[in-house]
Parts: C-alpha cells; sequence; structure tokens
C-alpha cells in the first residue's frame, strides 16, 4: 500500500503549518497510522528555513501534550505537488501562492486546511505571529479540530 502524504503549508513555516504537522504527527502515531501517512510542513517564503517552530507555537503545543521542537523551516517547491497527495494552505493568501507554482494536473492536490473542521466556520487559520498568546490558542484549537477531521477523511478515502 502506498502512503498517503501530507503538507502543511503557511507563510514561514514557524507558527501555523508546523503546529498542524506536530498534533497531526501525534495523531497518526495514537491511531498506530505511520505505516500509511508522512507528513511534512512548509513555508511560502523563505523567511525562516532552518529555524524551530516560534516559541510560543512551541509552548502552546507543549502544554497540550505536544512536542514541535524538532521540526525545522523550509520552503515549499514545486516538486512538493509531485511528492504529496494533500498540500493544505492554512489561508487564501498562501493559497494563492501555491497555486501559481501547482504544476498542471496537480490542483485537486491543493485544499485550505480549515475544510476538514467545517463545524468551526471558518475557511482560514488566522496568523497568530503578531498577536499575543490567545492567538495561539485559538490557532492551536482549529489545528486540532482540522488535523481530526483530515485523519477521518484518509481513512475513509485511503486506509478502507
Amino acid at each position: 500500500m502506498n502512503k498517503v502524504k501530507v503538507l502543511f503549508v503557511c507563510m514561514g513555516n514557524i507558527c501555523r503549518s508546523p503546529t498542524a504537522h506536530g498534533v497531526f504527527r501525534q495523531l497518526v502515531r495514537q491511531e498506530g497510522l505511520e505505516r500509511q501517512i508522512e507528513i511534512d510542513s512548509a513555508g511560502t517564503h523563505g523567511y525562516h528555513i532552518g529555524a524551530a517552530p516560534d516559541q510560543r507555537a512551541q509552548a502552546t503545543a507543549r502544554s497540550r501534550g505536544f512536542d514541535l521542537s524538532d521540526l525545522r523551516a523550509r520552503q515549499v517547491e514545486r516538486g512538493d505537488f509531485e511528492q504529496f497527495d494533500y498540500v493544505l494552505a492554512m489561508d487564501r493568501d498562501n493559497y494563492q501562492g501555491l497555486q501559481a507554482i501547482c504544476p498542471p494536473g496537480r490542483e485537486e492536490r491543493l485544499r485550505l486546511f480549515l475544510e476538514f473542521a467545517p463545524q468551526l466556520g471558518r475557511r482560514e487559520v488566522p496568523d497568530p505571529y503578531y498577536g499575543g498568546q490567545r492567538g495561539f490558542e485559538e490557532v492551536f484549537d482549529m489545528v486540532d479540530a482540522a488535523s481530526r477531521g483530515l485523519l477521518d477523511h484518509i481513512r475513509a478515502h485511503h486506509l478502507s
């Protein structure tokens, strides 16, 4: 069986996408699906290549039992659309940036991450970088809900 490959994308790959990466990774591990699902994260911009996630994102995740400390920022590449089955943008701006580099025939791989949490009534995960701690808490809650929805979706469409 081929692995289902998921890539989470935000602007700099230090707040939202590594949070999603870490949360989804732990959910996948808890379900014993590491052999079936591969996870990564990236940014549309190269501002923080090689950097660890923002300390506030790490602290929020740690307070909820998730570890992001091993993750490092990288910039998304056109080839990611060939490698990953799901390229999940955190917001419309990053979605549009990803559309610009998406090879023809791979458009179905690109989606907004919050499509997997319709109960939230939101389409975008806001960038908490310039806000306070509350923003990181809200982002974590959104990411957690969407990660659970994504895992349910992958189970229904790829693992059954």
